[in-house]
């Protein structure tokens, strides 16, 4: 009897103990929000995280730490020593890669961010048009929280379809997929005022290839799928000399469709056929919009005029034999997969007619008519 109450007492007293193990306290982790990447010229890499500051005592919003090493996790090593905190990575919420590392490929240094349980697959993903540890390490006067700063825009400009919200599982599905290749928003610093989006970046497999200004970036968006929200400013002075004549489309609406047309010979061509409605915010022009006549011939200026865009990017994507749209993927569905696998996909792209046809109707022009 007395030895089973002394075994009682024992395991009571190991219990409380077992978790002691795995203690961690929540002033001493250093919680990495944003991490950067640049390529450097030896072949070396150059990565920077930003962590948020929790103790009161320190006048510094955030901690920066640099580190040179060959791969992201002895560059997590050398970084550690730096600090008196232990850092973690289950708060990163986004990714910078440079320009120069973006040209090489990314798979090989995402595939270490798909491995580490710890990191969410909601971790956004952006290029930056220049050295993205840089514009990570400035300091922004309005904006103490870099790495909060940059998660606040991206998040703003998604909604606004100004750029897509790329996050590390929408690029791994796209890499992995066939008959599209991945996108990533691009981000640009100004001096050390204030950072911009500037564009889309697009991919052949995971190597930054070809661009989309950010003023076309929304003619991407009306390709991509369908969406709701958004402004689109539209100058249809075709010469500097002409006279002006600007319109401002806000809540704008947008739906697509694709059809594949298959003929004798295999698929004929691919059509993108895209309606977009929105309110006019602003025109500057001579037309009366409270005309029907005058109105419907705006919308057809209008209408050729962002058809016009969108074909120049189809053509852009054909001449760098990139898919960011995903046409692969309607004419895979139209062929059958055993078809499909036998043919050389970017080579049929660039030699494919593809084109886009989109209609825009204004539903709305103010109170004034």
């Amino acid at each position: 009897m007395l030895k089973k109450y002394a075994c009682l007492f024992l395991l009571l007293c190991i219990l409380p103990l077992a978790g002691c193990g795995d203690q961690r306290i929540l002033e001493d982790l250093g919680f990495i929000q944003t991490t950067s990447y640049d390529l450097l010229p030896d072949g070396n890499l150059s990565i920077s995280v930003s962590i948020p500051q929790a103790d009161p005592e320190t006048t510094s919003k955030r901690e920066v730490l640099t580190a040179t090493a060959k791969s992201s996790k002895e560059a997590k090593m050398i970084m550690s020593r730096q600090t008196g905190m232990l850092l973690v990575s289950g708060q990163l919420r986004n990714v910078l890669f440079g320009l120069s590392m973006a040209e090489q490929g990314l798979h090989g240094h995402l595939d270490t961010l798909y491995r580490d349980p710890s990191i969410s697959s909601q971790v956004k993903i952006s290029v930056v048009e220049g050295n993205a540890g840089e514009l990570l390490i400035d300091d922004y006067k309005q904006h103490p929280r870099t790495g909060r700063y940059i998660d606040m825009l991206l998040e703003k400009e998604a909604l606004g379809q100004t750029i897509p919200k790329v996050t590390l599982f929408n690029f791994a599905r796209d890499y992995f997929d066939q008959g599209v290749d991945p996108v990533a928003p691009i981000i640009k610093k100004h001096d050390k005022n204030y950072i911009t989006t500037n564009g889309i970046a697009l991919f052949k497999d995971d190597r930054y290839v070809a661009k989309i200004e950010p003023q076309d970036a929304l003619i991407f968006s009306f390709l991509k799928g369908k969406f709701r929200e958004g402004q689109l400013n539209i100058d249809l002075s075709e010469d500097p000399k002409d006279k002006k004549e600007v319109v401002m489309f806000s809540s704008l609406i947008s739906s697509r469709k694709v059809k594949v047309v298959h003929g004798d010979q295999g698929i004929d061509k691919v059509m993108f056929y895209v309606k977009v409605s929105g309110s006019v915010l602003e025109y500057i022009g001579d037309a009366r919009l409270s005309n029907d006549r005058e109105r419907h011939e705006l919308e057809q200026r209008i209408s050729q005029y962002i058809t016009k865009k969108g074909n120049a990017m189809i053509s852009i994507m054909k001449q760098h034999q990139i898919d960011s749209l995903g046409i692969g993927r309607y004419v895979r569905n139209r062929i059958g997969y055993e078809q499909w696998k036998k043919m050389d996909w970017r080579q049929e792209l660039q030699k494919l007619q593809v084109e886009c046809v989109i209609d825009v109707h204004i539903k709305d022009y103010g109170k004034f008519r």
